[in-house]
């Protein structure tokens, strides 16, 4: 992508904080979120870069390598305890136990970046050097790090910084059919060692085009023409990239014996989910509407985590009746929200909303996010709010 200036990150204060106290960190993210661009911001005095095939494959064949480097590093240049980065550590996850010694033994503070968490994940000899490490998450742009709060261009072009900072719309769109094409199609498929690359390229298209929707496997293994078990495991593999969040369903109610148990997903950006479903930027409003739903369970995703909040984004649906887009799980409470791509919201809105208070007694309030330019009280503990204030539902409860 283009150079461009930078977007400052919130992440980049937790960051600074966190070596301050001299601990190290692992800072997962899906590719071109910026980690790279934030990582070079800070004063690093060793940066170590496994995209290179050459760096990469030097560490293969000899991962002490970097045990030498540092002691070498620390003796001639007297930096007692020097910050060390490594990008893209999933590339050669042995450096990982290198680590923990130099760790132990207060020799080094360590940034590893990853934009897949497969390797680390799946593999039971990896050390994720539990103790040792902060792991942090960088997601694309939440609203407030975004300078033009076009809302039109979120849903369609989505939030990675590259992304935004195009002066073009066709700029933009050429950038999201190279990420689809080089990341998504090549480098994942490669990854997950998808010996056949038809049928994944196919499931591909549609987890996106269903990117928001309850997930029906055995549905899609038969449009596919692969076994469930299959489909299931091209969403882990999607899930491990980093590339979809996994969103489960609240199933316990007094009343009702048929929620739904399925789960959500969603595709951690707007601008790759439409171009890897191969959609145009010409939308229904009833798709404006479904997209608007997404950008609001991401943003809320993405603030927990910069906040580092501890809950789970969940739904709620009855099919034979109601259902709440979101719910704000925080363990003891639960905080509704709907979505309606609206800008004068009326009581019709909030029925659902209405009912999940009244069916869950440790909800204290519910939230109609929409184009409102304010709050706007619609009931009794109910409210609608302006989409750019989403955030605000992280810190209310």
């Amino acid at each position: 992508m283009e150079c461009m200036q930078y977007i400052r990150r919130l992440l980049e204060d937790e960051i600074k904080k966190t070596i301050k106290r001299q601990k190290s960190i692992l800072l997962l993210g899906p590719r071109q979120t910026g980690k790279s661009t934030l990582i070079k911001r800070l004063e690093s005095n060793l940066f170590i870069s496994l995209t290179d095939p050459k760096t990469r494959q030097r560490y293969e064949k000899n991962p002490e390598l970097l045990d030498g480097e540092i002691k070498t590093f620390t003796a001639t240049k007297k930096i007692k305890l020097p910050l060390i980065v490594i990008d893209e550590v999933q590339k050669v996850p042995v450096l990982l136990d290198v680590a923990q010694e130099i760790i132990d033994n207060h020799e080094g503070i360590f940034i590893f970046t990853g934009s897949s968490a497969r390797k680390l994940r799946r593999e039971s000899n990896v050390n994720l050097l539990p103790g040792r490490v902060i792991s942090l998450r960088l997601d694309p742009l939440i609203i407030s790090e975004i300078k033009s709060k076009e809302l039109l261009d979120i849903l369609m072009y989505g939030s990675l910084p590259g992304i935004v900072n195009l002066p073009q719309s066709k700029l933009k769109e050429e950038e999201l059919e190279s990420y689809v094409t080089t990341y998504l199609e090549e480098e994942v498929r490669s990854e997950a060692i998808v010996r056949n690359l038809g049928p994944f390229g196919r499931f591909l298209e549609l987890a996106a085009s269903e990117s928001g929707s309850i997930i029906n496997l055995r549905k899609l293994s038969q449009e596919i023409g692969v076994s469930h078990t299959t489909i299931a495991s091209y969403f882990q593999i999607l899930e491990d990239c980093l590339i979809i969040e996994r969103i489960e369903p609240i199933t316990k109610s007094k009343t009702r014996k048929k929620l739904t148990k399925a789960e959500k997903y969603l595709f951690f950006d707007l601008g790759v989910r439409r171009v890897a479903a191969r959609e145009g930027i010409q939308q229904p409003r009833e798709r404006l509407g479904m997209l608007f739903e997404q950008f609001i369970g991401l943003e809320l995703i993405r603030c927990s985590r910069m906040k580092s909040r501890k809950f789970k984004l969940r739904f709620w649906r009855d099919p034979d009746g109601p259902e709440v887009d979101w719910i704000i799980d925080n363990g003891d409470s639960y905080v509704p929200i709907e979505t309606k791509w609206t800008d004068s919201p009326t009581k019709s809105d909030i029925k659902h909303l209405k009912v999940f208070l009244d069916e869950y007694k440790n909800s204290k309030a519910g939230y109609l996010i929409c184009q409102t330019p304010r709050k706007v009280m619609l009931d009794k503990n109910i409210f609608a709010m302006p989409w750019q204030d989403a955030n605000s539902l992280i810190t209310s409860e």
